[in-house]
């Protein structure tokens, strides 16, 4: 059997949101899509483009900015590095030039309204997040690329191989939870120390501990950010954040002038459960607020589930005593593993699977992450990635007005609570007598997406989408 070499840079990708699959891939796409055409030498002989949206990129597209992220993908600009704070500036001049410069460099013709099209009664068979590029050139000819946004920010060309690192051969290659519990029992390593020499064949150390400790810098930024900005949520349903109002009620007056000494006072109010619990949900809101204000967040694995993680990381380390790089690296790798055999074993696509795999992915990768950091063993750290997901099978994806804010935000805190508590499961269990294996979860999640109805897979066709009757003036 094959196996698929998924970094964790792959599983925790720094972007921006609101979501990885229709933000996040269909901007990558487009970016491609463009070196693309320079890799052919024909990018200064296009004369029109046109961006055709399928299924589910069509139907929550608007909501999720879908059209925004591939004007911003076909500009050349990168979602690591580009000014968040200057995207309806650059929307607006696009619109109101009717003009676009693809790759930075090469001036067209372009109308928003008239060339991205979203086809919202259509989708192809390969994956629900499809999007077509077509261009016409110069001489007349004509030339057409299609790519798939799969979840997390992986994004497919048609045709091309699935697997991210094909060339490398790792020393423990991993498909299953069973391929990792042999190579744990085999060398005794424990899972982040698998991980870690996997990373090992793509990277050196430095690279690695410095890339980890970056993703762990976004989120921390993300977090901040989230918990001291308020007002309300773009895109009309007036939602209001709530993490501003949370972070102050709960630090009752306390000065602090940065995130250390905010750290730091957050601390000083005690271990109490209920005080424990307002700030994992406080962090947890911080990031997915943010994010759904295209903000600068970390996929993990996607962007509708980026809250998860931070949140119990941050636990781990305010509550638990854990600050130092090695255990923070520890807990990303351990996390990323988890995630990457749901990739291979099932879906991180709400799209294909509905909620469970995204929030449902992220408590288990977060849980996992927590037992083993906690002290307890491989098996231990499996079981409670297994009682997380267990606890989500079936989760549907309906997000109200096709934004990501109802009910995405407040599951990332119901995610992130869970994943504390399979922890703690997990840690007074023995797994000799678990009855349900991880990957007898992971089929079972995948058999559940197969089987759940297509209109409660990001398309807002059912659920909460319909039935909560909310008025709104952007959607």
């Amino acid at each position: 059997m094959s196996h698929e070499a998924i970094s964790v840079f792959d599983m925790f990708k720094i972007g921006v949101g609101p979501s990885s699959s229709h933000t996040l891939g269909p901007w990558r796409a487009a970016q491609r899509f463009t070196a693309s055409l320079e890799k052919k030498n024909i990018l200064d002989a296009v004369v029109r483009i046109e961006i055709l949206l399928y299924g589910s990129l069509a139907k929550t597209g608007i909501g999720h900015g879908t059209d925004v992220a591939v004007q911003l993908g076909l500009s050349g600009e990168d979602p690591v590095t580009f000014d968040v704070q200057s995207i309806d500036a650059r929307m607006h001049d696009i619109k109101s030039m009717r003009k676009i410069l693809l790759a930075g460099r090469h001036e067209i013709d372009f109308t928003p309204s008239d060339d991205i099209e979203f086809l919202y009664s259509e989708s192809l068979p390969f994956h629900p997040n499809a999007l077509t590029f077509l261009v016409e050139l110069k001489n007349g000819e004509t030339l057409a690329e299609t790519f798939y946004s799969v979840g997390g920010g992986f994004v497919k060309k048609e045709g091309e191989e699935t697997n991210t690192h094909a060339e490398i051969v790792l020393p423990f290659p991993i498909n299953t939870n069973n391929d990792l519990l042999h190579w744990c029992r085999y060398t005794g390593m424990s899972i982040h120390e698998i991980v870690m020499e996997n990373e090992l064949a793509l990277r050196t150390d430095a690279e690695i501990r410095s890339g980890v400790m970056d993703i762990w810098r976004v989120m921390q930024a993300c977090i901040y950010r989230g918990c001291h900005t308020e007002g309300f949520l773009p895109g009309g349903l007036q939602v209001k954040r709530r993490a501003f109002n949370l972070n102050k009620k709960l630090l009752k007056g306390k000065v602090y002038t940065d995130y250390e000494s905010w750290l730091k006072c957050i601390k000083e109010g005690g271990g109490q459960f209920n005080y424990i619990l307002d700030w994992v949900s406080c962090f947890a809101l911080a990031v997915n607020e943010e994010n759904a204000s295209f903000g600068r967040v970390v996929t993990a694995p996607t962007n509708g589930a980026a809250g998860v993680i931070p949140a119990v990381l941050s636990y781990y380390i305010l509550f638990c005593d854990a600050s130092t790089d090695d255990k923070i690296i520890q807990f990303l790798l351990t996390a990323s593993e988890i995630g990457s055999i749901f990739k291979k074993g099932a879906t991180i696509s709400a799209a294909m699977g509905g909620c469970q795999a995204e929030i449902g992915v992220s408590s288990a990768m977060a849980a996992a992450a927590l037992t083993e950091s906690l002290g307890g063993t491989q098996r231990q750290a499996m079981m409670a990635a297994e009682i997380a997901m267990e606890h989500h099978l079936g989760m549907t994806c309906d997000p109200i007005g096709g934004l990501v804010q109802i009910p995405c935000i407040e599951r990332n805190t119901m995610g992130a609570i869970k994943a504390i508590t399979a922890c703690q499961l997990a840690l007074q269990s023995t797994p000799d007598f678990a009855k349900v294996s991880l990957d007898g979860v992971i089929k079972t999640m995948w058999d559940t997406a197969l089987d759940m109805n297509s209109k409660y897979k990001e398309t807002s066709d059912g659920g909460l989408a319909i039935n909560v009757p909310l008025s709104l003036s952007e959607c």
